[in-house]
């Protein structure tokens, strides 16, 4: 059982402040101390939210964890997923598609054994993972290999790859469109792939966007948001409109982007220490809220939409090694 040390931090003794707001827009709660070995990477986490589920992929640990999200204790440990970067839910199977880049394989995991069952072929690094459930696929950017793998998970066949003359970033699905969007990251291009054919029916640019990696959407209001490793940016992009609509600042070393649809943020942590939080305004419009720092080698993040928790994973702290889950509450309107 991991340790869980509470921590009620006050606002008035952090002097945490951003440039658009005079008091921080999140709060630490918790901190778990995870079973993998410190000071290896981590990589993605996903969210179950029926399930009240965190599935946190660590990378340098070849392993997943299973976090209850009731009382953010660990009940399963995956094994035996090398290099395991990001991880899809496929909840009618009870499954998730793991990427392992150390294998160059996608895992399949029954859930209620926490076994892999299962590993496709698949090409060079697999990274960035998305199930389109209304299709019935999962979306694998095979980075170096500069490919899209699509797998019908009913057969755990992959029925088509498609290749880009680039690296392929984190893939998106879009379910209003019936897209999917993968960030060619060489380019400074954003393709998009129909789900029902697994054609490619579009590509645009992403003008002042250099190395477009971490995504997150937000289907309703037809935006997506996209880090820019390259130059530091965040940039909000009209997907109907295909262009982008506003540019933030954001620190060095970006890698996911998530977003809270209930409060309208955009979380992008990033390996210098810092998390740029984006506000959207009811207006249409987008302002930064805070620049919140968060330990040195932070690069990804999980939303709860359901409680609007937000979730981080350490594996340094001040030059000490941990395995560690940090949970922070979101403050404010």
């Amino acid at each position: 059982m991991p340790r869980i040390v509470w921590a009620a931090l006050f606002v008035s003794a952090l002097g945490w402040c951003g440039p658009a707001t005079a008091e921080p827009v999140l709060r630490k709660v918790a901190e778990v101390d995870l079973p993998g070995p410190p000071g290896q990477r981590f990589d993605y986490m996903r969210v179950d939210v029926p399930g009240r589920r965190l599935f946190v992929a660590h990378l340098g640990a070849n392993q997943i964890y299973v976090v209850s999200l009731a009382d953010l204790t660990v009940t399963g440990t995956i094994h035996a997923t090398p290099g395991v970067e990001d991880v899809a839910y496929v909840p009618e199977l009870n499954r998730l598609y793991t990427s392992n880049w150390g294998e160059n394989r996608i895992g399949v995991v029954d859930l209620t054994t926490m076994q892999v069952i299962e590993r496709l072929p698949t090409a060079n690094k697999p990274d960035g993972i998305e199930y389109a459930a209304p299709f019935g696929k999962v979306y694998v950017a095979n980075e170096l290999a500069q490919a899209v793998s699509v797998i019908d998970v009913r057969t755990n066949r992959t029925v088509k790859t498609l290749t880009f003359p680039s690296e392929t970033g984190m893939p998106r699905f879009d379910p209003v469109a019936g897209k999917v969007y993968v960030n060619l990251q060489d380019l400074s291009i954003m393709a998009v792939v129909d789900a029902a054919t697994d054609t490619v029916d579009g590509l645009f640019a992403l003008q002042g966007c250099r190395t477009n990696h971490g995504m997150a959407l937000d289907p309703g209001h037809r935006r997506a948001f996209v880090a820019c490793e390259g130059n530091n940016v965040l940039v909000v992009v009209d997907l109907d409109k295909r262009q982008i609509i506003a540019t933030f600042d954001i620190g060095r070393g970006s890698d996911f982007v998530d977003f809270d649809p209930g409060l309208g943020r955009v979380y992008v942590p990033c390996s210098d220490g810092t998390m740029t939080v984006i506000q959207a305004d009811a207006s249409g419009g987008y302002r930064k809220l805070d620049t919140f720092p968060v330990a040195a080698g932070v690069h990804t993040v999980a939303v709860d939409p359901t409680t609007h928790r937000v979730y981080v994973t350490e594996q340094m702290d001040a030059g000490r090694a941990v395995a560690r889950l940090v949970a922070y509450e979101a403050i404010g309107p």
